[in-house]
């Protein structure tokens, strides 16, 4: 597994799902401008990998979407985009080489064999296809927590956050014939919302669960004031669940799905053509919903010494 994000705090959850998950073998972590700037993902990526005691390589990617200026999410996870609640997340050294080489590398020494988790903008994944173009037939699996199946956003009312910081990358993504499987936020919001006694429960089972819980602060207070959830929800770790254990989708449709890049209101929409009417042959396997109770249980499992 290659695993691609912009490091805030449901990231850090993901990244704990997978490197505490015996079934998988992450061969890197790339990391990307998004929710923080990228040199602030790739200092929470590498606390996270220490907290997991993974020795995993951790690389620094693409600083600014492909044509656009930056768009952050400090309202959503904080400054330092891990609920400001102290944590000391500096003086730690990425692994040498760019993300992108490093993708491009590993799917050409391993074809067939890598699922690809996109946790973030499409940034650096674009500029792999544009650097090397094979590359999108070499992957097994693309999990990409992208977009929003039902057409609500969070960012503008039809915009998911991930899409809408880098249309133009995420345009590039979906038109090139990777095997990709979209797990919106509509399925975060749905099928991966903790309440504030789930939360507790969480944080119950020891310091990787304190962890998981304390890094939401800020996304609480968004979740409460913003998305109106009672609690935070999980988007990131429910889309690291659909990739470590496929079976935890409980509804999957294959669609046509086309990213909306120039549209005065819908700039960064994912349209899923749930109808068939444009003709375009199906290309996305897009998540509806998955299996709730499975999911809490992947958490606490993660979370366990």
């Amino acid at each position: 597994m290659i695993i691609d994000t912009d490091t805030a705090s449901d990231d850090a959850v993901a990244l704990v799902l997978a490197l505490r998950d015996d079934r998988v073998d992450v061969r890197a972590i790339t990391v990307v401008s998004g929710n923080v700037p990228v040199a602030m993902g790739v200092q929470n990526a590498l606390y996270t990998r220490e907290l997991c005691r993974s020795r995993v390589p951790v690389h620094a990617g693409a600083d600014r979407p492909l044509l656009r200026h930056h768009t952050f999410a400090h309202d959503v996870h904080g400054a330092d985009g891990m609920g400001d609640i102290g944590l000391p997340l500096s003086g730690r050294e990425p692994d040498p080489g760019h993300a992108i080489d490093v993708i491009i590398d590993l799917a050409r020494r391993r074809p067939g064999e890598l699922t690809l988790v996109t946790l973030g903008p499409l940034t650096n994944i674009a500029l792999a296809l544009r650097k090397a173009p094979d590359i999108a037939g070499l992957f097994r699996r693309v999990v990409m927590m992208a977009g929003t199946g039902d057409g609500t956003g969070n960012v503008t009312p039809t915009a998911e956050f991930n899409i809408y910081v880098d249309p133009e990358a995420a345009d590039i993504v979906f038109r090139s014939g990777m095997p990709l499987e979209m797990v919106g936020w509509d399925v975060s919001r749905n099928d991966a919302a903790l309440s504030p006694a789930d939360a507790a429960e969480l944080a119950s089972v020891g310091p990787l669960g304190e962890f998981c819980v304390d890094i939401q602060r800020q996304l609480v207070e968004f979740c409460r004031s913003v998305t109106h959830i009672d609690g935070f929800d999980l988007p990131d770790p429910v889309t690291m669940a659909v990739a470590i254990d496929p079976t935890i989708a409980v509804r999957v449709d294959h669609r046509h799905v086309s990213i909306e890049t120039t549209g005065a209101h819908t700039t960064g929409m994912t349209v899923v053509d749930n109808l068939g009417v444009t003709g375009r042959a199906p290309d996305v396997h897009v998540v509806r919903s998955v299996d709730r109770d499975r999911f809490i249980g992947l958490l606490h499992a993660a979370c366990t010494d």
